[in-house]
């Protein structure tokens, strides 16, 4: 028991040291899953200044467009987000980095009560900044604007309350009390509820959401909820090639979605512990599950062309513009050559 213990409590450890959050109720029972799910991208949705790798790899980044010139400079633990047409100047520091950076990494700054996006980011296949996704259509009127986007109140909820755990109560904004990075307790519970529940012996308190026999309809809701549901761009968009980013959206507008067959849900081919697979070979069992002769459901058509590497077919990337990377359109079809892209 002693043993056990000190494993516990040199786990906790190291998980910390190693910039990631496990809650210690969360490793005494599911270690595998502890270790690995803080080690992913997911786990580092958000990361502290003092803690960007990006940043400190990069300790200077410059970027111009049109009259305004943009710098991040490391100075120290901090980085500092500066704009400037040459007669005006904005400076001030970044107070957290979104995204780990396998595509892209945005700023977010505060300025006067109000978080901002920065109307930069870097972007890991270029080495260096261009401008945030969302800010390619709008044309600054003046240097705030050229700074970044200003966030409402909802904007900041949902930015931070999809890349971090515990940032959002009684819906209003905490960044006091939250973790960065997305964490067991958004996807299961709280754990701490969890433990103390099971040693009062309240069953029914101690329950958990399992993802393993949640059904697609549910884990798609769940997913969509950072990654858009779609209902969601069924109503707001956007619509064309915008919405490849979306995955619930776009695998609910697959012709062997069904609602009732969790073979076909998010959890079925990604294990929400670990960073997505990217080998295409590695999901031919995930489609031969349906598509073969002994497991098709009614109606499923059988490839005739291939039994490997099916997504390279069926799931085609597409570039989207100002992306810097390719995404994988989770509309699983028959793709023909030319054809238009299918909202």
């Amino acid at each position: 028991m002693r043993f056990f213990c000190a494993l516990v409590f040199f786990l906790s450890v190291w998980l910390a040291q190693a910039g990631s959050v496990a809650n210690e109720s969360c490793v005494r029972c599911h270690r595998d899953q502890a270790q690995a799910q803080p080690r992913s991208a997911m786990g580092h949705a958000l990361e502290r200044v003092e803690d960007c790798e990006i940043l400190i790899a990069n300790p200077k980044l410059t970027f111009a467009d049109g009259r305004y010139n943009y710098t991040i400079t490391r100075e120290n633990t901090r980085s500092i987000y500066s704009v400037t047409d040459g007669t005006q100047t904005l400076s001030v520091p970044i107070a957290w980095a979104f995204g780990l950076g396998a595509a892209g990494q945005t700023y977010v700054f505060q300025r006067e009560g109000i978080w901002y996006e920065s109307r930069v980011s870097f972007y890991k296949a270029i080495g260096t900044l261009d401008l945030t996704m969302g800010a390619r259509n709008n044309a600054p009127k003046d240097i705030n604007q050229a700074a970044g986007r200003a966030m409402s109140s909802k904007d900041a909820v949902e930015c931070f309350g999809c890349h971090a755990s515990g940032a959002v109560h009684d819906r209003k904004l905490d960044v006091q009390s939250l973790v960065p990075g997305v964490h067991c307790d958004t996807c299961h519970g709280s754990a701490d509820r969890h433990v103390r529940a099971l040693k009062t012996g309240d069953v029914n308190a101690a329950r958990m959401r399992k993802l393993s026999t949640a059904g697609t309809e549910e884990i798609s809701e769940l997913c969509g909820s950072c990654h858009r549901t779609w209902a969601q761009i069924a109503a707001n968009g956007p619509q064309g090639i915008g919405n490849v980013r979306f995955q619930p959206y776009r695998l609910t507008n697959s012709k062997c979605y069904d609602a009732a067959d969790r073979r076909i849900s998010c959890t079925a081919c990604h294990d929400p512990h670990q960073d997505p697979v990217h080998s295409a070979s590695a999901y031919d069992a995930k489609c031969i599950a349906c598509h073969s002769a002994a497991n098709a459901p009614a109606g499923a058509k059988l490839c005739h062309v291939s039994k490997s590497n099916c997504v390279t077919c069926h799931m085609p990337k597409y570039d989207l513009p100002g992306a810097h990377n390719k995404f994988t359109d989770h509309q699983i079809r028959i793709v023909r050559a030319n054809e238009p892209y299918p909202n």
